[in-house]
């Protein structure tokens, strides 16, 4: 068995922005996992904000020694990144030894599409606006924000996409007077969803705070371990592979999540399509899928995940799984 760790660029169709900064093309790794003359791929995207680099995660991966089953990496990767890509690739490769798809290897029903989040980057009021109209056609937009003076953000995205259901990300941007004071106009202008906002060390001003609209755990939800940690101030848990360490973990969040009476929410780090294949299985009957990430892009990889009306299909053999 033999491990291959390539950096990729990807570039933006246009910056991204949200509370902790801007970019414009998306920097991932690319793992190969080779057993004779048959492999398989993951993606993952190592983010600093969690104290990983591209360097950090290759020699996390490349530190792997000897034959590598998918039951022991638990033990042997911590959550993030580089047990993300191993894990995915370890899937795609036992599915293509076994002839069979990912989703029937781990027991699961046939996957379908999910209507997916568009996610609008944070920008001023005026562009956000325009950012809206221009996507006002998709049932389902994000809005990035995470500053103490959002209103007009909030009021010019709904001006622009009026019939969209908008979800919001403050990214840990606001502090707990600020979400009081926007609770309120959340409501008001139909925001379904508010995912992290606070950050994720001062999320206990959550307890007890009334949260009439749901209240999403981003940053304070990485595997099953965090769970604990949620109660009482959490509503939804935003599954992300990046985060949980490959579709292993992340099927198991899913699971004990639902059991805790958690909604679940499928997101992504910005990736390519082969970064969003294996979480297309997580999404399956979600509360919100959030699986955008190729849509920002100015190019993807070959047999890339289909978008229309109906929303992210599951991906095709020649991508993953």
């Amino acid at each position: 068995m033999q491990i291959t760790v390539t950096p990729e660029t990807f570039k933006l169709a246009q910056a991204f922005t949200i509370s902790r900064g801007s970019r414009t093309e998306a920097r991932v790794l690319t793992v190969r996992i080779a057993d004779g003359f048959i492999s398989g791929r993951g993606e993952c995207v190592p983010y600093a904000r969690y104290g990983e680099t591209l360097e950090s995660v290759t020699a996390q991966i490349e530190g792997l020694s000897g034959p590598v089953a998918r039951d022991a990496l638990y033990d042997l990767l911590p959550a993030g990144a580089a047990r993300n890509a191993v894990d995915c690739a370890l899937w795609d490769l036992e599915a293509k030894k076994a002839g069979k798809r990912v989703w029937e290897l781990a027991g699961l029903p046939a996957p379908g599409p999910e209507i997916t989040a568009y996610t609008l980057s944070l920008d001023s009021p005026e562009k956000m606006r325009e950012q809206a109209a221009q996507n006002a056609f998709r049932p389902l937009l994000k809005i990035k924000l995470g500053t103490p003076d959002d209103m007009p953000r909030l009021e010019a995205v709904r001006a622009g996409a009026p019939q969209s259901t908008i979800i919001v990300d403050a990214n840990e941007g606001w502090s707990a007077e600020v979400y009081a004071d926007l609770a309120p106009h959340l409501v008001r202008l139909g925001v379904a969803l508010v995912e992290q906002p606070l950050p994720a060390g001062e999320d206990e001003a959550l307890l007890g705070m009334e949260r009439p609209v749901p209240v999403c755990a981003d940053e304070s939800a990485h595997d099953r371990a965090s769970l604990p940690g949620l109660k009482g101030k959490y509503d939804v848990v935003n599954i992300k592979l990046d985060k949980t360490g490959g579709l292993t973990e992340a099927l198991a969040l899913k699971q004990a999540a639902l059991a805790e009476g958690y909604k679940v929410m499928v997101g992504c780090m910005v990736g390519s399509s082969l970064a969003m294949a294996p979480a297309t299985l997580v999404a399956q009957g979600a509360m919100v899928t959030d699986l955008d990430g190729p849509l920002l892009l100015a190019e993807d990889r070959d047999h890339a995940l289909t978008f229309d009306d109906a929303g992210v299909h599951p991906p095709v053999a020649e991508l993953w799984g």
